[in-house]
């Protein structure tokens, strides 16, 4: 049985919270918690837990059971205690095994839902003063349009709270009520232990319902207040996919609400995607269809056109990204100019003012400042010094079937259309490469390198072969394909 008891001794936190994480998701039909979902770059429950972060909470425990280990491998690096409901009894039973695991505590105990990410930590706070006022529960509750799906709250003529029944157990008339359970709840910790055991499964789906909390405590005369949430949003509970999409759509209004006030131009916002881990500085520009991910940073002063993705890129200020560009895990020189149509993969390099242009793809390769690949270019394992001029159609060819190998192109270097440097291969600096050329040498400094073979030029070829074609009765020649 639960260890809180009115005579547990010491005191040994003010504030603890315990999030139900148990269960789950079978409307999500997936193999994953429900909770590890990701919402705007984060796993569900992350929010849950920035939430608790100003309460001053001494202890958070989780309750865990389907993917427990991926759950707790998922929040391994949060200041977190986790308990196993290896049974799924419903959330009453669930309190229990956090209770029991948690033994003597006192003062304010938090009890949520982990499958809602919208709550504001001010109404938490809302819960915790009502028991620390005197309260022996406090619950937020919502009012819907249409509250299907959820507990219903059962008032008295004066307005206390008299009850929580749950939609399968509720009547056509309680159906009929709007104002909802949200599935936050405080209590005063040294209470819960007995109203706890006091829960039975006397329902329909034969569950341990935390929510009987509110009879047990009101048969006793203990005080239980209903707050009523002033946002009804951010009760909003993530049962399936849909849910997860609307919960998904209201926080990427607020990111972008947020980084507007501060500096921030969109033309779209509503068609912007900003991950909650992305950093913007003033007067960027975003154009529509713009998605940002990861740890993305972009500076001051820098235009992303339409349709760009970026995922862990870094920005200098005053860098144009143009149209449909894709840039992962790279990192852009002030004043540099990518795209449209670019594609930089992980561990590309690009220096200030320099020039990736339309259709030139980037590999781990190094960029030097003021350096340009205007169009049709592949640049893998490079490095390029500054100022160097790579011509259309170039290709570092940088796989040789077993091993990357590397390129160096030192400053000042220009490479003709058309070329590809077989590496290893360096070529010096201020040297040139003729169009054409494939390049398997080092060329050294201020060389050229020729490198395809002469052209030989027949004289009356055209009219020679013509004679050797057949013609039909109209002088045309005959289609033979």
């Amino acid at each position: 049985m639960p260890s809180l008891s009115p005579d547990s001794a010491p005191v040994r936190s003010r504030r603890t919270a315990v999030i139900l994480a148990a269960g789950k998701g079978t409307r999500f039909k997936s193999r994953r918690s429900k909770i590890l979902h990701p919402l705007c770059g984060r796993p569900m429950a992350a929010y849950l837990l920035d939430s608790l972060m100003p309460l001053e909470v001494d202890r958070t425990l989780m309750v865990v059971g389907h993917e427990s280990q991926a759950v707790r491998e998922a929040f391994s690096h949060r200041q977190l205690e986790f308990a196993l409901q290896s049974r799924q009894l419903g959330t009453g039973h669930a309190l229990q095994i956090a209770v029991d695991q948690l033994g003597q505590i006192d003062g304010a105990l938090l009890v949520l839902n982990g499958d809602c990410p919208l709550i504001r930590s001010q109404s938490l706070e809302r819960l915790c003063r009502q028991v620390e006022e005197g309260a022996s529960m406090a619950l937020l509750t919502a009012a819907f349009d249409d509250p299907h799906g959820y507990g219903r709250i059962v008032r008295e003529e004066g307005g206390q709270v008299a009850a929580i029944v749950e939609q399968k157990d509720a009547s056509p008339s309680q159906r009929e009520i709007r104002e909802v359970n949200a599935g936050f709840y405080c209590f005063r910790a040294r209470e819960l232990g007995p109203a706890l055991s006091r829960l039975d499964r006397d329902n329909r789906a034969g569950e341990l319902y935390l929510t009987d909390l509110v009879g047990i405590f009101r048969g006793q005369g203990k005080r239980v207040e209903a707050l009523i949430s002033d946002l009804p949003r951010e009760t909003l509970g993530v049962n399936d996919r849909a849910q997860l999409a609307e919960a998904e759509e209201e926080l990427l209004r607020g990111i972008a609400q947020d980084w507007m006030r501060r500096g921030v131009t969109m033309l779209d916002p509503s068609s912007v995607r900003i991950e909650s881990g992305v950093e913007l500085a003033s007067d960027v520009t975003l154009y529509p269809g713009v998605i940002l991910e990861g740890e993305t940073r972009v500076g001051q002063g820098c235009v992303v056109h339409a349709y760009c993705h970026l995922s862990n890129a870094v920005l200098e200020e005053d860098v144009l990204v143009d149209h449909c560009s894709v840039i992962r895990d790279s990192r852009i020189g002030a004043g540099a100019r990518v795209g449209p149509f670019a594609h930089l993969r992980a561990g590309a390099e690009i220096g200030s003012q320099a020039r990736i242009g339309n259709f030139v793809e980037v590999k781990k390769s190094s960029i030097g400042d003021g350096s340009k690949a205007s169009h049709l270019t592949y640049l893998g394992d490079a490095v390029l010094g500054k100022g160097v001029n790579v011509g259309a159609g170039t290709i570092t060819c940088n796989y040789d079937g077993v091993r990357k190998n590397r390129t160096v192109i030192d400053d000042g270097v220009f490479i003709g259309s058309n070329s590809q440097l077989i590496a290893p291969v360096k070529v010096g600096e201020g040297a040139y490469v003729a169009a054409g050329s494939t390049v398997t040498e080092d060329v050294p400094s201020g060389a050229l390198a020729i490198a395809r073979s002469r052209q030989s030029n027949k004289l009356d070829w055209a009219e020679q072969e013509s004679k050797k074609i057949p013609t039909n009765k109209e002088g045309s020649r005959e289609d033979k394909s």
